[in-house]
């Protein structure tokens, strides 16, 4: 793959970076690159991802902003040979269905998790069906979320949730901050599962849902469900695949 195309975030390092690389490189146009490199961190890989759903090119991040977890280390040399050399690695989004207060419908895709948080200084109230079935009729929490194998070392690792290998076909449901029942850590989920939360007291207790950085208020009831019609594919550099460093994160101290 020869034929490249580069987008970059605000930060001032990674617009240096996007100039140095196509003045030595080129740029394709982006209806003729073979591959979209991405100057930033995560959350401008996750951007970038979103940004090209439709069209399945590769991406292939350097790290360029504060978190780097999904991007490659930076360098100017040997890029074509480092991207030719490249593992790659596919991922599946969450679809995200969640109906408001109004009865209006949002639709959106996660590449990391859907999570659902409290609005007010009101403990949320959830009830969680899985595949049709009450699992959980009712939990006092700040929220909750489903996370892809991609995102469990994000937001749901920080909220307590597993590390999951990215082959696993296995999804996360953690609670965020849960204060009844206090015991309960969340579940692991097949991969075909669908997910049901039902916000109970929804005028008294506000809650929204957020798929990636899309955020709908005010939700009443929220469908997750992992989307196998849509493939991601992400770059990374021979023997630094995504599975590596999932696995390595589990013995990070």
């Amino acid at each position: 793959m020869t034929r490249l195309a580069f987008a970059a975030s605000d930060r001032p390092e990674a617009q240096e970076a996007r100039n140095a690389l196509v003045a030595r490189y080129g740029e394709a146009s982006d209806d003729d690159a073979q591959v979209i490199v991405a100057l930033g961190g995560d959350g401008f890989m996750l951007e970038t991802l979103h940004e090209n759903l439709k069209n399945g090119r590769p991406i292939y991040g350097m790290n360029r902003g504060s978190v780097g977890f999904l991007m490659n280390e930076y360098s100017e040399d040997a890029l074509l040979e480092r991207i030719n050399a490249a593992e790659r690695a596919v991922i599946h989004p969450l679809s995200m269905v969640a109906i408001d207060a109004a009865g209006r419908r949002h639709e959106a895709l996660a590449i990391n998790e859907v999570s659902l948080l409290r609005q007010t200084r009101q403990t949320a109230k959830l009830r969680i069906s899985i595949d049709g079935k009450v699992r959980l009729g009712e939990l006092s929490c700040d929220g909750a979320l489903v996370a892809t194998p991609a995102g469990s070392t994000a937001y749901n690792l920080s909220a307590h949730g597993p590390i999951i290998p990215l082959d696993a076909k296995i999804l996360a449901l953690t609670p965020i901050s849960a204060f009844r029942p206090r015991r309960w850590r969340g579940a692991l989920l097949p991969h075909t599962a669908q997910v049901t939360f039902e916000i109970l007291e929804a005028d008294k207790r506000p809650v929204s849902a957020v798929a990636d950085n899309f955020e709908v208020r005010d939700v009443v009831a929220v469908q997750i469900a992992e989307n196998r019609d849509v493939a991601l594919r992400m770059l990374f550099d021979a023997g630094r695949s995504l599975e590596e460093r999932v696995l390595a994160e589990q013995f990070s101290v």
